[in-house]
Parts: C-alpha cells; sequence; structure tokens
C-alpha cells in the first residue's frame, strides 16, 4: 500500500520521527489524504480542511504543501475525523471520511476510533496491521464545495508595537496586542493590575486646607430616601461654604494633585467614560453629557429594538477597573430613553488598563438601536372548524392588536380550511394584497391535520425553523416567501397575553435575522411564570 511516495513501512518510520511513536491517527490519516489526492487534478492548486485537531492535521502536513504556518491547512474542529482537499480558487474538492459501518470489519480499529477500550488495552501491532489490510476500505469519499470565506485571501497587514508588553504584533488585532487582551495563556501577566494603588501625583489633604483648590471629581449628597444630588461638581473652586458641606457630608480629607495631573500613564474617569461611551454607541444610540459622576449614560436616538454584542460587552467588563451595563438585548426602547452606562471605576484609570478596554471596543459598537419598520401585515388563519363557521375567530383581534401597537398596518385578512391548497392560495392572496410580513396562526402541532407548514411550503417558504424553547409558543415557526417575512402563531396566542409572538415580531420588524442557534439562547428565561396580572416586558419572560 503506497501512502505519497511512501510505502506502508516507511510511512510508518516517517511518522514515528515526526509524531514520536507510530500514532495511529496520523497512519490513518495518511491513507486518508492518499485518497483525496489520488481525486484531484495533477495541476491545480489545492488547500486542505482537517475537522479534527487531533493527529491529522499532523498527516495533511507530512504528505502535501498545506501546513498550518502558510495557512493552506486550516483545521475546523468539528470532533470529525474528516479531510478535504479543494481547489483553492474554485473551491472544488473532495472529503474523505471514517466509514463508521465499514468498522465491523476490523475490531481493533473500531474499538481505537470508538474509545471502546482503555488505551492501556488496546493491542497497537494489531492496530496497526489492521489498518495496512483494511486500506482504502475504511474510508469514503465524497465531492464537497467550500463555502466563500474558506476562498479569501488575507494579506499579512501591517504590524504595529504593542505600547504595553513592547512586541510586534498584527495592527488588525487592535490597539494592544491579544496578549495584553487578556488572550494571553500565562499565570503570570504583569500588564494586568486588578487592584491598582492609587496613583503617585494625587495627595489625600484635610478638608479644611481644600479651600482654593479645584475638586478633582464630582462629589455626590446623599440624603436616604429623600435625595442623591451633586455637591461638588469636577473642576469646581473648593470655597469655605464647601467645607461644611463636606463635613456634613462625612468627608474629613479630599484628593488633590499638587504637580497637576501628569498626561500619560493615567486617564481621569470623565475622560475615560467619555472614550468609552463613544466607542460603544452604534446605530441609533447617542450619549448624554458632560459626564456625571464619572459616568456617561448611553441614550436611544431613536425608538426602536435594542440590540447589544453580549459576547463582546462581557469582554469589556473582563477588564479590570472599568465597567459597562445595560438594558438587556432586543429591548423595545423610547427615544432619549437610556440603554447603558459606562465608566472607570478608580478616579484615575491607568493607561494600560485604557487600552485593553479600548482594544475591546476597536472591534465596533457595543449598542444599536434599530428602528422598526412599518409593516403590511397579511393575517392567515387556518382552521377547518373556524372557516366554517363552527368557531368563531378570535385570532385576528389579538394579532391585529400586536402588530397595530407597534406601528404596523393590517392590509388582508383571509381564513382557510385545514387544506395545504387552500393555505398556499391564502398565502398568495396575501401576498397580492401588498403585504411584507404574513403570520398565520393555528395548525401548527403534532396533529396529521394540521397542514399549516405543507401550505407554507407549498407557496414557496424557505429557511423554515419550526420550533423554539418558548412556553408560551413552541410550535412558533419562521420562514421566508422571497422578500416577505412568515411568522407562525401558535393556538396558544389564544390564551396567553404573552407568547413566543411577542419575543419574535420586533426582531422581525427590526430586520434582525433569527437563526437556530438564536432561538436556542431563548431557552433561558424564555418560560412564562403565567402571573395573574401579566407586566410584560417588565418581567423576565424573554430575558
Amino acid at each position: 500500500m503506497k501512502i505519497g511516495p511512501y510505502d506502508f513501512d516507511q510511512f510508518l518510520d516517517l511518522v514515528r520521527r515526526f509524531h514520536g511513536y507510530a500514532a495511529p491517527g496520523v497512519v490513518m490519516g495518511g491513507c486518508m489524504v492518499e485518497m483525496a489526492l489520488q481525486s484531484m487534478p495533477p495541476d491545480v492548486l489545492y488547500d486542505a480542511v482537517a475537522e479534527t485537531r487531533k493527529c491529522l492535521p499532523d498527516a495533511v502536513q507530512l504528505l502535501t504543501p498545506c501546513t498550518l504556518g502558510n495557512g493552506w491547512l486550516r483545521v475546523v474542529d468539528l470532533g470529525r475525523f474528516a479531510v478535504s482537499l479543494y481547489d483553492k480558487d474554485r473551491g472544488h474538492g473532495v472529503r474523505v471520511s471514517v466509514d463508521v459501518e465499514a468498522l465491523n470489519g476490523w475490531s481493533e480499529v473500531k474499538a481505537w476510533l470508538l474509545k471502546l477500550k482503555p488505551k492501556a488495552e488496546q493491542d497497537t501491532r494489531l492496530l496497526l496491521e489492521q489498518i495496512r489490510e483494511a486500506g482504502s476500505a475504511l474510508y469514503r469519499r465524497t465531492a464537497v464545495r467550500l463555502r466563500g470565506r474558506f476562498l479569501q485571501r488575507k494579506g499579512g497587514g501591517e504590524i504595529r508595537v504593542c505600547p504595553l508588553c513592547g512586541e510586534a504584533y498584527p495592527q488588525e488585532h487592535g490597539r494592544i496586542c491579544r496578549g495584553c487582551q487578556g488572550d494571553s495563556p500565562y499565570e503570570s501577566d504583569p500588564n494586568a493590575t486588578e487592584n491598582p494603588m492609587p496613583p503617585p501625583f494625587l495627595r489625600a489633604i484635610p478638608v479644611e486646607q481644600a479651600v482654593g483648590r479645584a475638586a478633582l471629581h464630582d462629589m455626590t449628597r446623599i440624603v436616604p430616601g429623600v435625595l442623591k444630588a451633586l455637591a461638588i461638581t469636577h473642576g469646581q473652586r473648593i470655597g469655605a461654604g464647601d467645607v461644611c458641606r463636606l463635613q456634613q457630608m462625612g468627608r474629613r480629607t479630599i484628593y488633590v494633585a499638587d504637580r497637576g495631573v501628569p498626561s500619560d500613564g493615567f486617564l481621569h474617569e470623565d475622560e475615560a467614560a467619555r472614550a468609552f461611551a463613544q466607542a460603544m454607541a452604534g446605530r441609533g444610540v447617542g450619549l448624554r453629557l458632560p459626564p456625571r459622576e464619572g459616568r456617561v449614560n448611553l441614550v436611544a436616538e431613536q425608538e426602536g429594538l435594542l440590540v447589544v454584542e453580549e459576547e463582546r460587552l462581557e469582554q469589556f467588563n473582563m477588564v479590570a477597573g472599568v465597567m459597562c451595563a445595560s438594558r438587556k438585548s432586543y429591548s423595545l426602547v423610547g427615544r432619549q430613553k437610556v440603554v447603558a452606562g459606562t465608566r472607570a471605576i478608580p478616579l484615575f484609570l491607568p493607561r494600560q488598563q485604557f487600552d485593553r478596554a479600548m482594544a475591546v471596543l476597536d472591534r465596533g459598537p457595543l449598542f444599536r438601536v434599530l428602528p422598526l419598520r412599518r409593516a403590511r401585515v397579511g393575517i392567515l388563519v387556518t382552521g377547518t372548524e373556524v372557516f366554517q363557521g363552527l368557531i368563531r375567530d378570535r385570532f385576528i383581534p389579538v394579532v391585529t392588536a400586536k402588530v397595530e401597537g407597534l406601528g404596523c398596518r393590517v392590509v388582508g385578512r383571509r381564513i382557510v380550511p385545514d387544506d395545504r391548497t387552500a393555505i398556499c392560495s391564502g398565502v398568495g392572496d396575501l401576498m397580492a394584497a401588498g403585504s411584507d410580513l404574513i403570520v398565520t396562526t393555528a395548525g401548527l402541532s403534532v396533529d396529521p391535520d394540521d397542514v399549516t407548514r405543507q401550505g407554507l411550503i407549498d407557496a414557496g417558504a424557505r429557511d423554515i425553523l419550526y420550533g423554539a424553547p418558548i412556553l408560551p409558543g413552541a410550535m412558533t415557526l419562521l420562514a421566508r416567501i422571497g422578500p416577505v417575512s412568515v411568522i407562525g402563531v401558535p393556538a396558544c396566542a389564544l390564551y396567553f397575553k404573552t407568547t413566543s409572538f411577542d419575543l419574535m415580531l420586533p426582531r422581525l420588524l427590526a430586520g434582525v435575522p433569527v437563526t437556530r442557534r438564536d432561538l436556542a439562547r431563548l431557552g433561558h428565561g424564555a418560560l412564562c411564570l403565567e402571573c395573574k396580572r401579566c407586566t410584560y416586558p417588565k418581567c423576565s419572560f424573554g430575558r
């Protein structure tokens, strides 16, 4: 059996020298790479994708020009023992994977791959012999075409020197290197400072000695249950009357900077908060300036749906010495309503912590407020009992009230029987009436008579998502028919005041794509408590 230019025993020796021992995964990987190479045209320039980090990338690097270093080999860790070679320009290629059914004839290979035996009990000699004897019978080949993002070539980009560690790194990573952003694998990080000491240029003096000096920060007077207001503002010259007021507030000392505040090394809390807020604000979000008590609030410049980059908000808050708190993502907000607030924790923030926080924000805004489009809504009620007049329809009033409450207009209403042809025809009528959002109701359960989904498919529905971890609303359906959005509302909407429809409708109107992963994330918090008096959205449902 040939593996590249080697016979089987020569390849075993090569693996031993490269990997340290005759690793079965590298040996099988070599057989798989050989199968893929046999399927590639001889003059094609190809790249490789390995679907596991274990062993298989080593085989690719041993037998092809594709390596991790030159970027021609990519590891997409799906946990599957499979490798693909593909035309680096057109994306056409071949994928080779282990044929699990074929393992039944090779007991030691099966035990190794499926981990049916502890490693100490495996017979390595027999395992390698079975890999040799089985040859290509263990694997299967499939034609594939790679997605466009795998065909894009990225240049090296510019290099800059990190101001914190002094080492060179790609400028595209941000204003500081990724190691100083917190991705360093080392326990000891000289740039990480959780509890910085007060800056050396600050000195605490008794308040009675502060007359004539400028306040370095806002100072707040609090009367429990009565008052919380600024008593002294940043930059204000402290007078004799202020001394008495400060003493009544419980202050005995204040900070002063005898030699002024140096321009490097530290940032005042106001300056830091302003910079953070400016970087955080995206479309439809403004700032409430100047800073007050070291804090800058971000406000909605328009009514709409708040969208939060939750992962990067968490990354920002992982930086010592800074904070940002926001309303929940996908909340409906009114114009000039506060959506978030940010500040530095210390009075003077060390420059390295500021740079680390800004490196997170350099990747783009954290907050957007998206306007809701004024959709033209078509309502399709399905149900033979309603169509025949045996039961009075109650869906249309419910749906109409909800969509009109968000500024939409109902342009068509249809009631059709539980018949896929009639449902398809009803969808066509609503689209002809100018609907750009179709709301279907009922007919979405597991009952055999519920054929709404089939009728929607006949009408051209694509990208269907059926079922959501939301109670009430598990049978929710989302789809598209060309440019028209479709949402299927289950029968629970007739009984419960708030359902999945209330969670999904604002997203559709704001043009926010909804994926299966988005629905999956809703499961945490999407259990309605069925309160006797519904207070949604001032409750935990969908949060």
